[in-house]
């Protein structure tokens, strides 16, 4: 297996060349050159998600150095609960599960890619320390932090928007110490992204920082995000024989979504895709107009989804150059504040307490005529608290690894939106 630009103007690699790149020379990011395709019995007696995870990537490690080592990279990385569920039909008043992406160390999605990227590079030896640089809206950069604070030969620099993130996330940005480092940008998250694509193309600079991106332009970060996806298809199968379900995915920075299209690619029982978004909605007008054009950022309750030119649209577009095969197997719809706010309250009423993000898929859901589908979960409501308190009438408990992270001090730098500051900082 090779990867290959979504710009077509570099050369292929194998994974762990295009992880260790993290960007294509030619400014694209690593795609694989083909999907394999799958069958449900391919799986057949494999329940544990490490299980499944080694069987799907194991075409993906094809003549790669890390191949050997795929067992204990899955064994090390899939080991908390993604349990997929049934919600009451009061909830939603409809046939809808929930899959639920927050038990991890961090409470969020981002657990799971971060954790790979984290014991790929570990097993991908390298000289010196190398400078994993993250720009963050919210749950990437504690993720990161997690999966990479106190690994020997890395140093982790953290960007995130000064006042854009929640009280509880910049405390998972900037309570570890040590080998990572937390800078406050003063601008939004697609300043913070601007900053790092700048990094990697200052070719002297990169080289001599030896960087690695964590964010999800790099394919070691998006690639396992596929697994849970394949899994939630294969156990609803199971659950529900007939149709394939759909998946109502948060959607920001599209690397979820596209992890979600990858694993419909590689023929697992997966319906149509709806990509769900705050008032950030240049995937929808891209869906009207048939323009691609990027937008300026609007601040929302959902804030991990506030981002105005999601750097994954490349991979989305090389996937489906044709927007009428992408609206074949996916749609969208934008859901503003209000609407968010009250898909909590009235979740909460059911004894459902859901995070902005997936309130936002949740009212998404409440549109879809099929029956089946399932919202992605991707965050804990407990980092939310500000928001989602005042809305419910309760406090929200904190789950322990969060309250531990909590409980540590902070150490933070504010920086301008600009390479030269972060190089100046650091």
């Amino acid at each position: 297996m090779r990867y290959v630009s979504t710009r077509k103007g570099s050369p292929a690699l194998a994974f762990s060349g295009a992880v260790a790149a993290s960007m294509a020379p030619d400014g694209g990011l690593y795609v694989p050159e083909r999907f394999p395709r799958f069958k449900p019995e391919d799986f057949e007696g494999l329940n544990g998600l490490s299980e499944i995870a080694e069987r799907l990537l194991a075409p993906f490690f094809e003549n790669d150095p890390l191949a050997a080592e795929l067992h204990a990279i899955c064994s090390e990385v899939f080991t908390f609960p993604i349990p997929l569920r049934k919600l009451p039909h009061a909830v939603l008043q409809s046939d809808t599960s929930v899959l639920e992406l927050f038990h991890g160390p961090t409470a969020a999605f981002k657990d799971v890619g971060a954790r790979f990227l984290a014991a790929c590079l570990s097993r991908h030896p390298a000289p010196g320390t190398r400078t994993v640089l993250v720009a963050t809206s919210g749950d990437t950069g504690g993720a990161v932090a997690a999966a990479f604070h106190g690994r020997p030969g890395f140093e982790v620099v953290i960007l995130f928007p000064k006042g854009k993130v929640s009280a509880r996330q910049e405390k998972q940005l900037t309570a570890w110490g040590g080998n990572v480092r937390a800078f406050a940008v003063r601008g939004d998250f697609d300043d913070c992204q601007r900053v790092v694509k700048q990094a990697f193309a200052d070719e002297p600079w990169r080289k001599t920082r030896a960087l690695v991106s964590a964010n999800s332009i790099n394919i070691g970060r998006l690639l396992p995000q596929s697994v849970y996806y394949a899994a939630a298809s294969l156990w609803s199968a199971r659950m529900s024989p007939g149709s394939p379900a759909g998946f109502v995915v948060p959607t920001g920075n599209l690397g979820n979504a596209v992890a979600a299209l990858w694993a419909l690619k590689m023929g697992f029982p997966v319906g149509r895709v709806a990509l769900a978004t705050n008032a950030n909605r240049p995937i929808s007008d891209y869906f009207a107009s048939g323009v691609w054009k990027p937008a300026a950022t609007v601040s929302t309750l959902a804030n991990a989804m506030d981002v105005g030119n999601p750097s994954n649209i490349e991979r989305l577009l090389c996937l489906y150059p044709a927007l009428d095969d992408l609206k074949a197997d996916t749609c969208t719809a934008a859901v503003p504040d209000p609407l968010i706010a009250a898909t909590i309250r009235e979740a909460a009423l059911h004894g459902e307490v859901f995070c902005p993000h997936t309130a936002v898929a949740a009212h998404v859901r409440r549109g879809l005529r099929e029956p089946g589908w399932i919202i992605v979960a991707t965050a804990h409501a407990a980092k939310f608290d500000t928001i989602i308190e005042p809305l419910i009438g309760r406090k929200i408990e904190v789950p322990p690894s969060l309250a531990a992270i909590l409980a540590r001090p902070s150490q933070v730098v504010e920086i301008e939106p600009s390479l030269e500051a972060l190089v100046g900082a650091i």
